[in-house]
């Protein structure tokens, strides 16, 4: 009997052996867990409204739990005072200017305190402090929003679906091109007049950029035109020079012109049969007759010397021209006197 008391007694010592180690083991999780066994600082924050928020609930700082509610109490009118335990190892990186919000563990999960950054201008929070908060959305208007948004995409696909139907009834530009096949004809004639016009945009742009390839090359005619300021003063005084020669190639044809119309005038005279020359030049009898005269003419004047000769001979003139020959031979001396020095 003795034998099995004693084992009883050691069992039932192991059980209980276990279950402290157990009970201990669930303390320094749960510790481990709400933070007991860490140095930790106070912060406050207060909130209009914070939406379920519990006490034991995680604060979480860029992602990270840092720590849990402690308290939560009303305060001032109508708004909720927020005691937070905070790991004093990460009191470093929470500044004075930084703020918290109330979200939620996941979708549905549980209510949290967000605390997000701060920058390095103002200095690290200290025990006690109290935080701003900034209002964060709701789940009963999440769930506004998606019904206000559920409520649009229903309007939508409405005016979509009456879209569809008119389409396929063939009202408007687009139905009646989805329907009628004259109107698609037209619109693929205009879509191949368009892609052909396209064509030649392509074709034209690359020319142009030749063209100004051409012009940025140093050395051809086409960019000392544009570049040299010389060779442009020279292209504009040829340019005058030609204008100038344009004036006088215009007033030499005005007067050639002019020369033109006198020769024209003339020659009418010339062909004239009224006038003296149109005669001359047209009547052949008056032409033999004027012929005529001028032999008869020059036979008299051969007949004239004649006489005269003999008129010279005769003794009663003989003195008279005796006399003239002595003053022509005295006035030739007298000039031949004055040349000579």
């Amino acid at each position: 009997m003795s034998t099995e008391s004693n084992k009883r007694s050691i069992v039932v010592g192991i059980f209980v052996l276990v279950g402290i180690a157990i009970f201990v083991a669930g303390v320094f999780v749960l510790g481990g867990q709400q933070k007991r066994f860490t140095k930790s600082i106070k912060l406050m924050a207060v909130f209009k409204d914070v939406g379920g928020l519990k006490v034991g609930n995680n604060v979480w700082f860029s992602g990270v739990k840092i720590g849990t509610v402690k308290r939560i109490s009303f305060y001032g009118n109508a708004q909720v005072e927020v005691d937070m335990s905070i790991e004093q190892s990460s009191q470093q990186y929470i500044r004075k200017d930084a703020d918290a919000t109330i979200s939620s563990d996941g979708l549905i999960g549980n209510k949290i305190v967000v605390i997000t950054g701060g920058t390095t201008k103002h200095p690290e929070v200290e025990d006690g402090d109290r935080i701003k908060t900034s209002a964060a959305l709701s789940s009963d208007q999440i769930m506004a929003t998606l019904q206000e948004n559920n409520n649009n995409l229903l309007k939508v696909t409405n005016d979509f679906k009456e879209l569809v139907g008119n389409l396929r009834r063939g009202k408007g530009t687009v139905g009646a091109v989805l329907t009628d096949s004259l109107v698609a004809e037209n619109f693929k004639k205009a879509m191949r007049n368009l892609e052909r016009a396209s064509d030649n945009t392509v074709k034209v742009t690359g020319s142009v950029s030749q063209f100004a390839a051409k012009l940025n090359t140093k050395g051809t005619l086409a960019n000392e035109l544009v570049t040299d300021t010389t060779v442009f003063r020279r292209l504009s005084r040829s340019a005058a020079q030609l204008e100038k020669a344009a004036g006088s190639a215009n007033q030499t044809v005005g007067t050639l012109s002019q020369t033109s119309t006198n020769l024209n005038r003339a020659s009418e005279k010339l062909n004239n049969t009224n006038s003296p020359l149109g005669v001359l030049l047209t009547d052949q009898e008056t032409a033999t007759n004027l012929r005529t005269t001028l032999r008869n003419l020059s036979q008299g004047t051969v007949l004239l010397n004649q006489d005269l000769k003999a008129a010279q001979s005769n003794f009663l003139l003989r003195g008279f021209f005796k006399k003239q020959a002595k003053e022509a031979a005295k006035k030739k001396a007298d000039s031949t006197a004055v040349v000579q020095p």
